[in-house]
């Protein structure tokens, strides 16, 4: 029960009063509606008295106070009732919805507003942009659903002309994925989008579509624009302009494509339109009157102009032989015709627009085993019941459906609670309440009730007028008690004679007028309209009339009439509301001149007792909170309590339950049922919640800390095996490895190039760098081979050969290594030369010659001359082979640091010294070889001499390193 509130404002729950009287509770409804306090429980069930006002009580800060609270933690409001819906579906997994009841102007729409903006509000907390979308179109849904079908009444400045029930489907996480939207359409046309288009429509919008900016001006709207003068709607006002922009945004947040938001609209304008167009008769045939309408209707719905004119003025038969004729409408019979016409436009208009919409929202594709179980919010905003001066067929459809609410709770909350304590055997003090049943009976019992009636005069053959229909009622509901008509009571005269029937509502007497019963009734669309629509070359107004594509002849069913569609549809909606578990709010409109200080007592009493709310204290204050099968509280419970966690070991279930009721002390509070135990208050159920709450986090712990042990234990089992097979396989890959080895080079030794050419495998990665040594050791044994093989007098040419590869390194592209190296060239080709390397020899006491040939001096002054070069083991000469080899410079060989070479094909040479100048010069190529290149031959020789020199071993290491050194940059 409700707290946190002083006793100035009264009690906050009915159920608190000291006594239950009618005027204890409309003092306290009344203290409470001044305080500005609207809303009041009666347990679960919130009355809200309707303020006329805005009042700052939907805030963030207001829903962020009743998100996951309990009823009674916070004051009464409707935000409560929304989250203990919400928590019951999530937390039990059950289809709940919200019932929203009350006369017309009571505040029934704005209610069902703010309870889908709570839900908006406190789901998707992670912010996922398709359950974003979702609520985005569920929520704008409203405002286009609202400027369809509301209008504005003498009762009501925003008077629901359909009902809405709105399913929300959640996900197993309790986020919206979608949801489903039925609608129960009585009004045609008046409706609040025609006046916004009118009046706050653009003047290029209005003039497209061929309207004025004068909602007077059309037949549909000219009542309603009357009506509306300096109140809610005032023309030309700012109020229509910016709904009329909302609504247009609302379509285009759905989804709503260009084409299909420029289709509704041109709609709405055929139908203004289509009401101003009259009707002539010159006796024998009927003309429209102007033919400006019906071109510009023809243009809007894009279809012929001559085929809109013969659809209004004639209507095309098949008789009995299968002869097609066309009949001509009388003037009256085209008036109807043109009105029917213009309702079921709107009609189809609006079941288009409701199920273009749930296209969107639908959940698709869902599947329970992957998704999880899809649960059900379901909120019912439908019309009021309504007592008007002249209450006509809508009014009598629209009290009907509040008379199958009114007995749907009184099922619910009444009967079905009731016997429910008789069949647990709980002691139980009876509580008598109105049954409206006998009034519910009276409308749709078939073959006697009034829809039944009203049918089957539909259905006679002859002409049957609205009189003889109440005649037939009169005949055969004579002996009902809840039905009368002047005819039945003579002396009333608030009644006519073949006009009026009056049926003693639960809410009310209600005088209704049969005139225009039957029309209403019947399906006065001729077939023709159908047609016309159907080949309409607009997609969108073609899939509204698929109806229309049934040839002349084609025999069809009589359709059902209006009340009987009404009525199946008003059943199948409480079989689906009876299947959920309802959440209720009675909606009081407080007076009849939506002043914000005034309360009506007479007229609030009044609502009181038809809406049972007394009764329902009573039986709320005589009752219980909760009440659960024994299975489903221990198995929600049993953690909280030593005696059944995990499992126990009692006889029963309801044993389990006494122990765990008896452990938290509030035994004095339950009462057990033969299945279920009864729990009177709140507060005993929230203490286990919070208790369960608090444990869940420390059981989750533990689950997690089993199931991450068992999960590590996996792991490590499977990480051993793992590594146990790793290290199997890796020997095996070793094993392998060496036998393929093995095999590739088992007969290397008797191979011509001892397993050069032969391609190794590809090793394992653990045997990388034993492979790489592997193959450094081959190569060395091949090396070893094939130098076993080389004669000793070759092997001097062998070594400046290696010599000649390790210091240049690539960096010339043929140095001579494909000839045979001859060393000594000038010896083979000048005997004189022989001659004076003698003496040389003798003098200068050198071992061997290590290269001579011919080639060109360059000065510093680009002066060249032939010159030889002797090159021995101790000196460099350079000799005068025009003068007998006269020795022009001796330069000792261990005063030379290093040599450049370029990387071309050119001969040149520098030797660099490290006491004299460099000698520069281009060695000459042979005679009969002109492409021999000599200078590899040079450097080899001379790297060979000094890696070899065993005295000159420090100086070979300068030598080389001045050598390789001398390679980084070209000659130039």
């Amino acid at each position: 029960m409700a707290e946190l509130e002083g006793l100035e404002f009264g009690k906050s729950d009915f159920v608190l009063l000291d006594e239950v009287t009618m005027e204890q509770f409309m003092e306290n409804l009344k203290l409470r509606f001044e305080k500005g306090r609207i809303y009041t429980y009666i347990g679960e069930v919130v009355v809200s008295v309707n303020p006329y006002r805005q009042m700052d009580i939907y805030g963030k800060d207001t829903i962020d106070a009743y998100r996951g609270r309990e009823l009674y933690e916070n004051p009464p409001h409707l935000y409560a009732v929304s989250d203990a819906a919400y928590k019951a579906m999530k937390r039990r997994a059950k289809d709940t919805c919200i019932v929203i009841s009350g006369e017309s102007g009571a505040g029934k729409t704005e209610a069902s507003k703010y309870i889908m903006q709570y839900i908006a509000a406190i789901t998707n907390p992670s912010q996922r942009a398709e359950v974003e979308s979702v609520k985005n179109v569920l929520l704008k849904s409203n405002c286009v659903l609202e400027a369809f079908g509301n209008a504005k009444t003498n009762r009501n400045d925003n008077s629901s002309r359909f009902g809405k029930y709105m399913d929300i489907n959640f996900n197993f996480n309790g986020d919206p994925t979608g949801g489903h939207i039925n609608n129960y359409l009585l009004e045609k046309v008046n409706v609040f989008v025609c006046f916004q288009l009118l009046r706050g429509g653009s003047d290029e919008m209005l003039e497209s579509f061929h309207l004025q900016n004068d909602a007077a001006a059309y037949i549909y709207t000219r009542e309603g624009a009357a009506a509306t003068v300096s109140s809610t709607y005032p023309a030309t006002s700012n109020n229509d302009r910016s709904s009329h922009k909302a609504v247009m945004n609302a379509l285009g947040v759905i989804g709503f494509s260009e084409e299909e938001i420029s289709s509704i609209y041109q709609i709405l304008a055929s139908i203004l339109l289509l009401g101003n167009i009259q009707f002539e008769s010159d006796g024998e045939n009927v003309q429209v009157l102007g033919q400006e309408a019906v071109k510009h209707i023809s243009e809007l719905t894009s279809t012929d102009p001559d085929s809109v004119t013969k659809s209004l003025l004639f209507r095309t038969v098949a008789t009995g032989g299968g002869e097609v004729i066309e009949k001509g409408h009388s003037e009256q019979d085209a008036c109807f015709g043109r009105d029917a016409f213009a309702k079921a436009l709107y009609e189809r208009l609006f079941g288009w627009i409701v199920s273009r919409i749930n296209s969107i929202i639908e959940v698709k594709d869902y599947n329970p085993v992957l998704h999880g179980k899809n649960t059900v919010i379901g909120v019912l905003d439908i019309y009021g019941f309504e007592i008007f001066d002249n209450n006509s067929f809508e009014q009598f459809c629209i009290n009907y459906c509040n008379e199958k609410l009114q007995q749907l709770f009184i099922e619910l909350i009444l009967q079905q609670e009731q016997g429910e304590y008789q069949r647990e055997g709980i002691t139980w003090q009876h509580i008598d309440y109105f049954n409206n049943q006998i009034i519910v009976d009276l409308v749709e019992q078939p073959h006697k009730g009034i829809i039944s009636i009203l049918d089957e005069a539909c259905l006679s053959v002859g002409k049957v007028t609205d009189t003889v229909c109440l005649d037939s009622m009169d005949t055969k509901l004579s002996q009902h008690p809840h039905y009368t008509s002047r005819k039945l009571s003579p002396t009333d005269k608030t009644m006519d004679f073949q006009k009026h029937f009056r049926i003693r509502h639960y809410a009310g007497d209600v005088t209704y007028s049969v005139e225009g019963f039957l029309d209403k009734n019947k399906d006065l669309l001729f077939q023709d309209f159908k047609r016309l629509m159907y080949n309409s070359s607009n997609p969108v107004l073609k899939e509204m009339w698929p109806d229309g594509q049934l040839s002349i002849t084609e025999v069809t069913k009589r359709p059902l009439t209006a009340a009987t569609l009404f009525k199946n549809s008003i059943v199948a909606l409480v079989d689906k509301l009876a299947c959920k578990e309802p959440y209720y709010v009675r909606c009081i409109k407080p007076n009849e001149m939506k002043s914000p200080v005034l309360l009506d007592d007479a007229r609030c009493q009044h609502q009181v007792a038809y809406l049972g709310l007394l009764e329902n204290v009573m039986v709320r204050r005589a009752g219980f909170a909760y009440r659960q099968p024994y299975a489903r509280f221990l198995q929600r419970y049993k953690m909280t309590c030593e005696y059944t966690w995990p499992n126990h070991l009692m006889g029963s279930d309801r044993e389990a339950v006494e122990a765990i009721v008896t452990q938290h002390g509030f035994q004095d509070d339950v009462a057990y049922g033969h299945t279920k135990l009864f729990v009177r208050t709140p507060r005993s159920l929230f203490s286990l919640e919070q208790e369960r709450a608090a444990l869940i986090p420390i059981l989750v712990l533990f689950l997690q800390k089993v199931w991450r042990g068992a999960l590590a234990r996996s792991r490590c089992r499977r990480m051993r095996a793992v590594y146990t097979i790793m290290g199997v396989y890796k020997r095996f890959k070793v094993k392998a490895h060496f036998w393929e080895v093995e095999r590739r080079f088992a007969g290397v030794r008797t191979t011509a190039d001892y397993g050069k050419s032969v391609d190794w495998p590809t090793p394992p990665a653990a045997l990388s760098q034993f492979h790489n040594i592997t193959v450094m050791l081959h190569r060395r044994w091949w090396a070893r081979q094939i130098v076993k093989n080389i004669p000793p007098s070759d092997m001097l040419e062998v070594r400046a050969k290696v010599s000649a590869l390790t210091a240049l390194s690539g960096e010339r592209k043929d140095w001579g290594v494909g000839r045979a190296w001859e060393r000594d060239y000038l010896a083979n080709t000048s005997s004189g030369f022989i001659r004076v390397s003698k003496e040389l020899k003798n003098k200068d006491e050198f071992s061997q010659i290590l290269f001579s040939g011919s080639c060109r001096k360059v000065n510093r002054f680009n002066r060249s001359t032939d010159r030889s070069l002797v090159v021995t083991d101790k000196y460099i000469y350079k000799l005068e082979p025009k003068k007998q080899y006269k020795v022009l410079k001796k330069v000792p060989l261990d005063s030379f640091t290093g040599v450049s070479v370029t990387s071309g094909v050119d001969q040149m040479v520098a030797l660099h010294t490290s006491s004299q100048d460099d000698v520069l010069l281009c060695l000459q190529r042979g005679e009969l070889s002109p492409n021999q290149d000599r200078v590899g031959e040079l450097v080899g020789s001379l790297v060979d001499h000094f890696t070899r020199s065993v005295i000159h071993q420090h100086l070979a290491g300068i030598f080389q390193v001045a050598l390789l050194s001398c390679f980084d940059s070209h000659w130039s």
